[in-house]
């Protein structure tokens, strides 16, 4: 599918069989969580831009390269938060939104709680985090909230999806990309992904 990339890397294979596994508890759970999390940041950030400067090493001056692009992270409360503790890492002086969705467990349509975002430019690069792309109705809500803030550039990375989610994206909004390390074979009647994970929020919070 176009603008989808599916990670593929030896640790995130190891880190999703714990993850599935629903004796998994909760400490591996979150261990893991942050090792797929972070694969996954590197890779969606591969392309941010560089420009030089120069420097003076202990020995002798030289010219380096540091990030040019500013970024704006959106986690989606509250799994997402989850992602953020991971991607923070590595940039720790981004600028952090949030956009609250609670999922409705009857018609599986997720309603707006909670929205605070910063000053978005068109020049940002802004990456959203949430781990499950189910339908996609809750990235679709959190794209045409930035959007509508200015954002041009748009990542969205997840840890595990569905077809059906990243279809309606690509349709909705051909110009954002995706990265995600696993898509799985459907959405049970629930609008649950199988084979899964089960709720990642509940998972890795403990609750």
């Amino acid at each position: 599918m176009k603008s989808v990339t599916i990670t593929k890397h030896p640790l995130i294979d190891h880190s999703l069989a714990i993850l599935r596994d629903k004796n998994t508890k909760t400490e591996m759970f979150r261990r893991h969580a942050q090792i797929v999390s972070q694969i996954l940041v590197i890779e969606a950030t591969r392309n941010l831009k560089l420009r030089s400067k120069k420097i003076l090493t202990p020995l002798a001056p030289m010219t380096v390269k540091e990030l040019d692009d500013e970024v704006v992270v959106v986690p989606v409360l509250r799994a997402g938060l989850a992602m953020l503790f991971a991607l923070q890492d590595f940039l720790p002086g981004s600028q952090v939104g949030f956009i609250g969705l609670e999922r409705d467990e009857k018609t599986a349509i997720a309603k707006e709680y909670y929205r605070k975002l910063p000053i978005i430019l068109s020049s940002h690069q802004v990456i959203i985090l949430d781990p499950m792309l189910a339908t996609g109705g809750s990235f679709i809500d959190t794209v045409n909230a930035l959007k509508s803030k200015g954002a041009k550039k748009i990542t969205l990375v997840c840890i595990v999806s569905a077809t059906e989610g990243l279809k309606l994206i690509q349709k909705l909004h051909p110009d954002v990309q995706i990265f995600t390390s696993a898509i799985d074979e459907k959405l049970n009647s629930h609008k649950f992904i199988v084979p899964g994970l089960g709720d990642f929020g509940d998972r890795y919070f403990g609750t």
